[in-house]
């Protein structure tokens, strides 16, 4: 079967245009309660959010929903996507939901939820909950609807889970760090995990007002956090996105380090350590040189579709760690069990104090490839992957690449365009195989 609500990561579109109203969002509350209910007869759900003027609207339609089926809701304000996780663990709940629509501008929002372990839900739990959305809803009576409380302390107890994962015997004193939370869900809580660490903290893109989330600040937009960090002659830049799964990172050149580059470093870390990594997970678009660094290392590396959740899967079905994508979505499930930027971004600073090395000499020996990206629209009905010439050129360009580059082409989700992606040592190379390509397709 196929989902018709829910994309990669829960739903999400654009407020008061289907499916982001309040009355299918009180629908799905509904219908969630009632497949929780099966199973358990006295559900409880935590529902946290990002800092969307639209947050209050869609919370107040989905307490409504659970209680209507039967179910009590904790709500636990603005707080990250993967401090609801925790939280959800850590009170024993059934459910975690979040109300958030992670980097995009704030016309957007969504619904993601989180299973009572803290992990995402699988295909099989989403397509259950779409098939009581087509049910009639079956009201609670007074006596069993659902209750609401608030935790009041709920940034509390997840500023001190993020510390948990810091070294005990580390500290930040000394190291002076640009901390930007893009307006969004951490901007109360980042600050503050770092300070309390004993770094001097400097705070850009703390202050929301319901409609200036991830504008012009946060992981999709470095360039305030670069400017901030040579402003202040700061050590480290350290910016998250609107719901702070994601991460970006600067050091006191300006100069920025992606998510594949973090990945490798939190793995070389743990090598230095002692500890074994048998492998790790990336995706489609993880930068070779990672590839390549990662192997003569001798850890395995795996490419997963692109989204987190599936690194996710694929780290659980091999009993592995550490995975993430050049987005900035990391994982680390020895420290938790799903994305978090500032426990990722703990483990870089942590990997820095320990070793007294910055990023960039940690990295010293990761080079990334030159990637050359070429969006080329499909006429209606092509047929791409039945085409002859481009899997004859496809051949050709990859023989030429050798072991010293790739090519990948896959199809956009959301729009009639194929994407051809070619990864080289060297950025001519690379863009002249992508044309190529490229060209093959369009004609």
């Amino acid at each position: 079967m196929t989902r018709k609500y829910f994309g990669t990561d829960g739903i999400r579109g654009t407020v008061g245009q289907p499916p982001i109203t309040p009355d299918f969002v009180l629908r799905l509350a509904h219908a969630v309660g009632r497949v929780l209910r099966r199973t358990e007869s006295r559900p409880t759900v935590l529902i946290g959010k990002d800092t969307r003027i639209s947050g209050y609207m869609l919370e107040s339609a989905l307490e409504s929903g659970f209680n209507s089926a039967g179910v009590d809701v904790v709500l636990l304000g603005p707080l990250p996507t993967p401090g609801v996780a925790y939280l959800t663990r850590a009170q024993r709940a059934s459910l975690g939901v979040v109300i958030s629509a992670s980097h995009n501008a704030y016309p957007d929002n969504g619904i993601k939820f989180f299973s009572a372990q803290g992990t995402k839900l699988d295909d099989a739990w989403e397509l259950a909950v779409e098939a009581a959305l087509d049910e009639s809803p079956v009201w609670a009576d007074s006596a069993t609807l659902g209750k609401a409380r608030r935790l009041d302390d709920a940034a509390g107890r997840y500023i001190e889970f993020c510390k948990s994962t810091f070294a005990n015997d580390l500290t930040l004193k000394g190291l002076k760090i640009v901390v930007d939370g893009a307006h969004g869900a951490a901007y109360h809580i980042a600050p503050m995990v770092f300070h309390e660490l004993g770094a001097e903290v400097i705070a850009i893109g703390c202050a929301p007002d319901g409609l200036n989330i991830n504008h012009e600040v946060g992981a999709t937009h470095p360039e305030a956090l670069i400017k901030a960090v040579r402003a202040n002659k700061a050590h480290y830049g350290i910016a998250l996105d609107g719901d702070a799964d994601r991460l970006q990172m600067v050091d006191a050149d300006g100069r920025l380090f992606n998510g594949d580059e973090v990945l490798f470093l939190m793995v070389n870390e743990r090598l230095a350590r002692g500890e074994k990594v048998p492998g790790t997970v990336g995706t489609l678009m993880t930068n070779m040189a990672v590839e390549v660094a990662l192997k003569k290392k001798g850890v395995e590396f795996v490419r997963a579709k692109v989204g987190d959740r599936y690194v996710l899967e694929e780290l659980d079905k091999r009993g592995w760690l550490l995975g993430g994508e050049g987005s900035g979505h990391l994982l680390a499930l020895d420290k938790h069990t799903t994305g978090d930027g500032l426990i990722s971004a703990l483990q870089v600073l942590q990997a820095c104090v320990r070793s007294g090395k910055t990023i960039a000499q940690l990295l010293g020996e990761v080079v990334l490839f030159p990637q050359t990206l070429i969006n080329v629209r499909l006429k209606p009905g092509q047929d791409w992957k039945s085409s002859k010439q481009l899997a004859d050129m496809t051949k050709t360009v990859e023989a030429e690449l050798g072991d010293t580059g790739r090519v990948l082409i896959r199809a956009s989700g959301t729009e009639p365009l194929l994407r051809v992606m070619v990864e080289a040592r060297d950025a001519g190379q690379a863009k002249s195989c992508a044309e190529r390509v490229a060209d093959t397709v369009r004609s």
